[in-house]
């Protein structure tokens, strides 16, 4: 038995009755037929409806071998006969919206600057298209953002309809069907012939605004992303909050907020240069002081307290650099872990690798590097001069 599908009959009926014609599970979950529905299932690029079925969730509609199945969070009991059935109301006006607009947009793209649609995708917070060219100007999406608002200013109706392929080709269809049997046309008159199964609001006024939000390369065509109706108020809202505090941080007039951030981005970079040269220069004189404290020793041997790693290596690289005949085993301690460095200079041949492997294991640790510079870590199961040592004796 097919299921009457009532969102066809009228796209604003949020509240029906029905009777169940089976209630089973696959391998999506508990699903219900029933025998006439107003939840739309996924298709068409339209993501399916939410709702509730005798205050049973509805998390998902699909339409699989031949029936539009309600997937419930849980099982509704074997002997369910009839449903009182709800649906999210807002999230139903809102693919309306996305859809419609979809629609419009893809209609002027095409008519008035020849780029066909080749997909679209409704999201959960943005909608996106794709289109058959490699580019889009700001120029050009501007003349086609405002023609797209013109039209839902002016409210033209939206009416669907069925008919036979055949009837439906005498209209100018924005492209060929792909089916032969009757098919569901979307009209905006004078705008848009669409064969679509989708829903949609009465007229285009509803959509209430368009807004494009950029486009990326996408292959050899280009995905645009925007939104219609209740979705733009929810990004300006978004985009107001983020300027109020961002007017708040930096006390500048909206204008000139980019101005002052790329500003104040700038200097933070030319500081943090600075800063990294002048940690440099500590390093090169911790270097040379570490180096005169062990000028009688083959191997040089600290231990730091919660040193990082990359300042290890850095401490390491400069200590060999000056040490072309000396051994060097840097180690951090922390408070849950060891981390160390050994390395040695240009006139000794020997893998610190191999030496590394055979400490490791006495930390539960991973490392690894180049023969004459190695670095990792692991638990602190010793003291750092414990370990230190333990290094020191496989020289």
């Amino acid at each position: 038995m097919t299921t009457r599908r009532l969102f066809y009959e009228d796209p604003y009926k949020m509240e029906f009755e029905s009777k169940v014609i089976k209630i089973d599970k696959d391998e999506r979950g508990f699903y219900v037929v029933l025998e006439e529905t107003a939840f739309y299932p996924t298709g068409g690029g339209q993501p399916h409806d939410t709702g509730t079925l005798n205050g049973f969730e509805v998390m998902d509609v699909e339409e699989l071998e031949g029936e539009v199945r309600h997937y419930t969070r849980e099982k509704l009991p074997a002997e369910t006969e009839d449903v009182q059935a709800s649906i999210d109301q807002e999230r139903r006006i809102d693919h309306m919206q996305q859809h419609c607009g979809q629609h419009i947009i893809s209609a002027v793209f095409d008519d008035q600057f020849g780029i066909p649609t080749t997909s679209f995708h409704l999201g959960t917070d943005t909608v996106t298209i794709d289109l058959d060219t490699e580019h889009l100007s700001a120029d050009l999406l501007e003349k086609v953002e405002r023609q797209v608002n013109e039209v839902v200013r002016d409210n033209y109706p939206v009416k669907s309809k069925w008919m036979s392929a055949e009837k439906a080709a005498e209209y100018p269809l924005r492209k060929p069907l792909a089916v032969k049997e009757d098919v569901r046309l979307v009209i905006i008159p004078d705008i848009d012939y669409n064969g679509c199964g989708g829903t949609h609001p009465h007229s285009t006024g509803e959509v209430m605004a368009v807004k494009f939000l950029g486009w990326t390369k996408n292959k050899k065509q280009v995905r645009l992303e925007f939104v219609c109706g209740y979705r733009v108020l929810q990004k300006l809202e978004q985009k107001h909050r983020i300027l109020t505090e961002m007017k708040r941080l930096v006390p500048r007039p909206e204008q000139q907020l980019v101005e002052e951030v790329d500003e104040l981005i700038t200097s933070s970079k030319e500081k943090d240069k600075k800063i990294a040269e002048l940690e440099e220069h500590l390093l090169q004189h911790e270097a040379r002081d570490i180096i005169s404290e062990f000028q009688e020793g083959r191997v040089i041997q600290c231990v730091f307290q919660d040193r990082p790693v990359k300042t290890l290596q850095s401490l390491g690289k400069a200590i060999i650099q000056e040490t072309p005949d000396a051994y060097l085993i840097l180690i951090s301690e922390q408070e849950n872990q060891l981390q160390f460095v050994l390395a040695h200079g240009e006139n000794i041949n020997q893998n610190m690798n191999e030496i590394a492997k055979q400490i490791m294991p006495l930390i539960e640790g991973k490392g690894g590097g180049k023969p004459n510079f190695v670095q990792g870590g692991g638990k602190k199961f010793m003291d750092g001069d414990v370990f230190a040592d333990r290094a020191k004796d496989l020289l």
